[in-house]
């Protein structure tokens, strides 16, 4: 007899397991049984939940994907609106997205975007959801906020991998964003 309440809480533990267990293994390279046993259940039940490893790590970077979209509403929540940019820029470069098995989560969905349909959909509207939020912390501030925008987000992205895959960390990084975001609000269209 299945347990009343249970499905949401076993569905938790499996994404956070696989979180880390692409953490600790850097790569996709992990079985459903080993994401399972770090959840403390059965491989079974995980493929009952979610169907296959691709669907797991799917969860898991949707999981992933809000934990950064709250960052970016915190951040818009607490700053003034004339530090709208700043704030998302900020967010972008938070600690808990350079926790190391956010990054390896983060680098895994990269490449697996170039092979699975699901996994590029869910990229295009984390990139969406970027330039939405730069383009209107950019009105008023610059003479073409759709461009700026596209470039901060292509840089956004470029910095957070280089400093992931080098370890820099977030040291710095926002405020070399916000100084090329400065110079390109600056220059005329």
């Amino acid at each position: 007899m299945p347990k009343i309440g249970q499905e949401p809480l076993r569905r938790a533990a499996l994404v956070a397991a696989t979180v880390e267990e692409i953490g600790a293994a850097g790569t996709l390279d992990v079985t459903v049984g080993q994401i399972a046993k770090r959840a403390g259940m059965s491989s079974a039940l995980a493929h009952h939940y979610f169907g296959g490893k691709a669907q797991i790590f799917l969860a898991a970077m949707r999981h992933i994907l809000n934990e950064y979209a709250m960052e970016v509403r915190t951040a818009l929540k607490a700053a003034p609106p004339d530090q709208r940019l700043e704030a998302i820029v900020q967010a972008n470069f938070a600690e808990s997205c350079f926790r190391p098995v956010a990054i390896a989560a983060w680098l895994n969905f990269y490449v697996l975007a170039q092979s699975d349909k699901e996994a590029a959909r869910l990229l295009r509207i984390y990139q969406s959801r970027l330039r939405s939020n730069l383009v209107h912390a950019l009105h008023g501030r610059c003479a073409a906020p759709h461009e700026v925008a596209e470039s901060l987000s292509a840089m956004i992205d470029g910095v957070y991998l280089r400093a992931a895959l080098v370890g820099q960390g977030v040291e710095g990084a926002a405020d070399r964003v916000l100084c090329a975001a400065r110079a390109m609000m600056e220059t005329p269209a």
